[in-house]
């Protein structure tokens, strides 16, 4: 067993992060001259199923649309210092962006590189549609087969680990569960077995707090005059030495804004917890409830205590099905009276929709007055709008079916310019796709990870 400690760097915490935050992360694990790899985590629910909405479209599509944008600051670098990437950018088709991988490398002159596919999490690819939607769902969803978009179940390291085993110098991912990205590096490095649980629970932990990027050193944090946090717009990407006992230490590459603290650490360990007595994982349950959070020096936490217990007997699937289309439409007003002009362009629109008998459901909000604590009802709007404000902005947004409606009832807000109150401008209108999902939870011996390894070729 390896007993040297693992430095693991995050270069991205969702599919919109900044695209130059890697760099400073690669250079300190440069720097470090010790074992090291980098994880990119850019797959939410709703961008997966984009990807197999744009796969439909075009079947070398599917993944991760800013990956050289994010691979070519570091992908030499890497490459020149062993210091393999994992990334689940695969998304709906991790195969292509392992293929995509290799042309970026090319295009930089890179040597020869290894990039590995981690599949296996494509349901539908498994399962023929009807035999899914008879399994039960949570909540239940009455889903039309026809609506489908997609369904993916959530794998955990093991096909990670596997591909590092055989050389990956790059290792592509579709759906599995965010810390995996972590833990499979883990296990592969210290040669930590499918049940070493409390180990196992440690490294979901790492990946846990490293998953979402910069909100374990102070992004998503701040909050002036509370919680302050230097230099937010230099924020430094997070980076784990995690040792072969499981013991972890959060700290950022030297010189980087941020703040690395037990509070900011407290609050991303606790992140969507639903039991921190059990949190569920395809590797192992989670543990929180001993875990012991200490300030070991300026920007330095160290953790440990996490225990395990047995994976669970299924695994997580999320299930993507059409939604129809929303329409938001935005217009402002400002000045004198502006409240009760914005509420009378709110009434205004109702009674349109009404008039007009469009299919759609529709919700109201003045921007700046009532918006985050709105209720469907308006009760809260006519409530809190009645104090006069220097300016607001009436958004109405709907949602139905069929698309002509959708544009027709949207477009109400444009007419308001000469049909609506006075001193009305800026209007913006925007159409888009809905998805809806659902969870499903299928017996693990139905899907396994599969690792391809593009042979090693000389870019």
């Amino acid at each position: 067993m390896n007993q040297e400690s693992l430095l693991i760097g995050c270069g991205a915490g969702f599919a919109g992060d900044r695209l130059d935050a890697a760099l400073p992360v690669v250079a300190a694990l440069i720097a470090s001259g010790r074992p090291a790899c980098l994880i990119f985590e850019t797959l939410a629910e709703r961008t997966l199923a984009l990807a197999q909405v744009r796969r439909r479209q075009d079947r070398d599509a599917g993944f991760y649309v800013g990956l050289e944008k994010l691979l070519a600051p570091v992908l030499r670098l890497c490459l020149e210092h062993h210091i393999p990437i994992i990334g689940n950018f695969g998304a709906a088709n991790p195969v292509g962006a392992a293929h995509h991988v290799r042309e970026i490398a090319k295009s930089l002159g890179c040597g020869p590189i290894r990039v590995a596919a981690v599949t296996g999490d494509d349901l539908l690819a498994r399962i023929p549609a009807t035999e899914l939607l008879a399994m039960p769902f949570h909540p239940a969803a009455n889903i039309d087969p026809q609506a489908l978009v997609a369904a993916n179940v959530y794998l955990g390291a093991e096909g990670i680990a596997q591909a590092l085993a055989e050389g990956a110098d790059v290792i592509v991912t579709g759906r599995v569960a965010d810390p995996a990205l972590a833990l499979g590096p883990l296990m592969h490095h210290f040669g930590w077995h499918a049940d070493d649980w409390d180990l196992l629970a440690a490294g979901v932990l790492a990946g846990h707090l490293l998953e979402c990027g910069a909100q374990v050193t102070g992004g998503y944090f701040a909050d002036p005059g509370f919680k302050d946090v230097p230099d937010l717009a230099n924020i430094g990407y997070p980076i784990a030495e995690v040792s072969a006992t499981g013991e972890i230490v959060i700290f950022k590459p030297a010189g980087s804004g941020g703040v690395v603290s037990e509070l900011t650490v407290k609050e991303q360990m606790l992140y969507e917890i639903h039991d921190p007595s059990a949190y569920l994982t395809p590797d192992v349950i989670l543990d929180l409830t001993a875990v012991e959070v200490e300030q070991i020096g300026p920007d330095r936490v160290r953790l440990c205590g996490a225990r395990g217990a047995p994976r669970p007997p299924t695994l997580k699937g999320t299930v993507c099905f059409d939604g129809g289309w929303m329409g938001e439409g935005e217009i402002s007003y400002a000045g004198p009276n502006c409240n009760a002009r914005g509420l009378l362009a709110t009434e205004v629109l109702k009674q349109r929709l009404t008039r007009l008998d469009l299919a759609v459901d529709a919700h109201f909000d003045l921007i700046g007055v009532a918006s985050v604590f709105n209720d469907d009802l308006g009760t809260w709007m006519n409530r809190v709008a009645a104090t006069p404000v220097p300016e607001l902005r009436v958004r109405m947004a709907v949602s139905g079916v069929h698309r002509d409606e959708v544009e027709r009832a949207v477009q109400e807000v444009e007419a308001l310019y000469t049909t609506g109150p006075a001193g009305g401008g800026g209007v913006r209108t925007t159409i888009t796709p809905l998805m809806n999902s659902t969870s499903v939870y299928v017996e693990r011996g139905l899907l396994c990870a599969e690792v391809s390894m593009l042979e090693e070729d000389h870019a």
